[in-house]
Protein backbone atom coordinates (compact mmCIF):
# COMPACT_ATOMS: atom_id res chain seq x y z
CA UNK A 1 0.00 0.00 0.00
CA UNK A 2 1.37 3.16 -1.35
CA UNK A 3 0.72 6.27 0.77
CA UNK A 4 1.01 10.05 0.51
CA UNK A 5 4.65 10.47 0.82
CA UNK A 6 5.24 7.68 -1.47
CA UNK A 7 3.65 9.68 -4.43
CA UNK A 8 5.54 11.15 -7.06
CA UNK A 9 3.55 14.37 -6.14
CA UNK A 10 4.95 14.65 -2.61
CA UNK A 11 8.82 15.71 -3.05
CA UNK A 12 10.66 18.63 -1.89
CA UNK A 13 8.64 20.54 1.31
CA UNK A 14 4.88 19.14 1.01
CA UNK A 15 6.25 16.59 3.62
CA UNK A 16 7.22 19.35 6.26
CA UNK A 17 4.92 21.81 7.93
CA UNK A 18 5.91 24.46 5.49
CA UNK A 19 4.47 21.66 2.84
CA UNK A 20 1.03 21.08 4.83
CA UNK A 21 0.23 24.36 4.94
CA UNK A 22 1.20 26.16 1.86
CA UNK A 23 -1.52 28.07 0.65
CA UNK A 24 -2.60 26.49 -3.11
CA UNK A 25 -1.25 28.52 -6.55
CA UNK A 26 -4.58 29.15 -7.49
CA UNK A 27 -5.26 30.60 -4.03
CA UNK A 28 -2.45 32.61 -4.09
CA UNK A 29 -2.40 33.78 -7.39
CA UNK A 30 -5.74 35.69 -6.39
CA UNK A 31 -4.18 36.90 -3.13
CA UNK A 32 -0.90 38.30 -4.12
CA UNK A 33 -2.07 41.44 -5.74
CA UNK A 34 -4.20 42.65 -2.32
CA UNK A 35 -0.66 42.51 -0.22
CA UNK A 36 0.97 46.01 0.24
CA UNK A 37 4.18 47.05 -1.08
CA UNK A 38 6.89 46.75 1.59
CA UNK A 39 6.31 50.46 4.10
CA UNK A 40 10.17 50.27 5.27
CA UNK A 41 13.17 50.17 2.64
CA UNK A 42 16.70 50.74 3.90
CA UNK A 43 17.73 53.99 2.66
CA UNK A 44 20.94 52.67 1.61
CA UNK A 45 20.39 49.82 -0.05
CA UNK A 46 21.44 46.01 1.24
CA UNK A 47 20.38 44.90 4.17
CA UNK A 48 18.84 41.07 4.48
CA UNK A 49 16.47 39.87 1.46
CA UNK A 50 12.99 40.49 2.17
CA UNK A 51 11.49 37.22 3.45
CA UNK A 52 9.09 35.87 0.39
CA UNK A 53 5.35 37.40 0.94
CA UNK A 54 3.98 33.89 0.69
CA UNK A 55 5.94 32.12 2.88
CA UNK A 56 5.18 34.86 5.28
CA UNK A 57 1.72 34.24 4.49
CA UNK A 58 1.83 30.42 5.14
CA UNK A 59 3.79 31.49 8.23
CA UNK A 60 0.95 33.51 9.12
CA UNK A 61 -2.15 31.34 8.26
CA UNK A 62 0.08 28.89 10.70
CA UNK A 63 -0.55 30.07 13.23
CA UNK A 64 -4.29 31.00 12.67
CA UNK A 65 -5.26 27.63 12.19
CA UNK A 66 -3.40 25.62 14.67
CA UNK A 67 -3.43 28.30 17.26
CA UNK A 68 0.33 28.02 18.21
CA UNK A 69 2.31 30.86 19.62
CA UNK A 70 3.99 33.02 17.37
CA UNK A 71 7.28 31.76 19.04
CA UNK A 72 6.87 28.64 18.03
CA UNK A 73 7.09 29.05 13.83
CA UNK A 74 10.76 29.14 14.67
CA UNK A 75 10.70 25.31 14.89
CA UNK A 76 8.29 24.65 11.35
CA UNK A 77 11.47 26.05 8.82
CA UNK A 78 8.20 28.18 7.27
CA UNK A 79 9.62 31.27 8.55
CA UNK A 80 10.94 32.79 11.55
CA UNK A 81 8.25 34.23 14.43
CA UNK A 82 9.68 37.95 14.48
CA UNK A 83 9.22 38.43 10.50
CA UNK A 84 5.94 36.55 10.44
CA UNK A 85 4.52 38.69 13.43
CA UNK A 86 6.04 41.78 12.30
CA UNK A 87 4.16 41.29 8.82
CA UNK A 88 1.04 40.22 10.38
CA UNK A 89 0.93 43.77 11.76
CA UNK A 90 1.89 45.79 8.94
CA UNK A 91 -0.71 44.17 7.12
CA UNK A 92 -3.23 44.60 9.27
CA UNK A 93 -2.39 48.23 9.47
CA UNK A 94 -2.58 48.48 6.03
CA UNK A 95 -5.61 46.70 5.36
CA UNK A 96 -5.09 43.66 3.83
CA UNK A 97 -7.08 41.25 5.88
CA UNK A 98 -10.09 43.44 5.41
CA UNK A 99 -9.29 43.60 1.54
CA UNK A 100 -8.81 39.41 1.84
CA UNK A 101 -12.02 38.78 3.51
CA UNK A 102 -14.02 41.13 1.06
CA UNK A 103 -12.56 39.64 -1.41
CA UNK A 104 -13.21 36.21 -0.04
CA UNK A 105 -16.83 36.99 0.31
CA UNK A 106 -17.44 38.42 -3.66
CA UNK A 107 -15.86 34.97 -4.51
CA UNK A 108 -17.84 33.06 -2.83
CA UNK A 109 -20.64 35.28 -3.27
CA UNK A 110 -19.92 34.71 -7.34
CA UNK A 111 -19.27 31.29 -6.77
CA UNK A 112 -22.13 29.70 -4.43
CA UNK A 113 -24.30 32.96 -3.61
CA UNK A 114 -24.93 34.65 -0.64
CA UNK A 115 -28.25 35.34 0.92
CA UNK A 116 -27.57 38.68 2.06
CA UNK A 117 -31.46 39.10 3.52
CA UNK A 118 -30.46 36.78 6.00
CA UNK A 119 -27.81 37.73 8.54
CA UNK A 120 -27.11 36.43 11.86
CA UNK A 121 -24.48 37.99 14.11
CA UNK A 122 -23.77 36.37 17.49
CA UNK A 123 -21.78 37.32 20.37
CA UNK A 124 -21.23 37.41 23.91
CA UNK A 125 -20.48 40.17 26.53
CA UNK A 126 -20.33 40.05 30.47
CA UNK A 127 -18.63 42.19 33.01
CA UNK A 128 -15.91 40.99 35.62
CA UNK A 129 -17.69 40.29 38.86
CA UNK A 130 -16.78 42.83 41.78
CA UNK A 131 -14.98 40.92 44.09
CA UNK A 132 -12.29 40.16 41.27
CA UNK A 133 -10.38 43.35 42.27
CA UNK A 134 -10.27 42.57 45.90
CA UNK A 135 -7.33 40.80 47.23
CA UNK A 136 -8.30 37.79 48.98
CA UNK A 137 -6.34 35.77 51.24
CA UNK A 138 -5.70 32.35 50.71
CA UNK A 139 -4.84 29.79 53.45
CA UNK A 140 -1.28 28.55 52.52
CA UNK A 141 -1.27 24.61 51.42
CA UNK A 142 0.45 23.21 54.37
CA UNK A 143 -1.97 24.37 57.01
CA UNK A 144 -4.91 22.90 55.17
CA UNK A 145 -3.01 19.77 54.47
CA UNK A 146 -1.76 19.11 57.78
CA UNK A 147 -5.09 19.21 59.56
CA UNK A 148 -6.59 16.67 56.84
CA UNK A 149 -3.52 14.16 56.69
CA UNK A 150 -5.15 11.06 58.75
Amino acid sequence: MTGIADSAEWSGTEGTMAGVFRVPDQMWERIRPLIPAPAKVHRFGGGCPRVPDRDVLDAIFFVLRTGCQWKALDATAICSSSTAHRRFQEWEQAGFFEALWTRALADYDAEVGIDWDWLSIDGSMGKARWEAGKLVAIRPIAASSASSAA
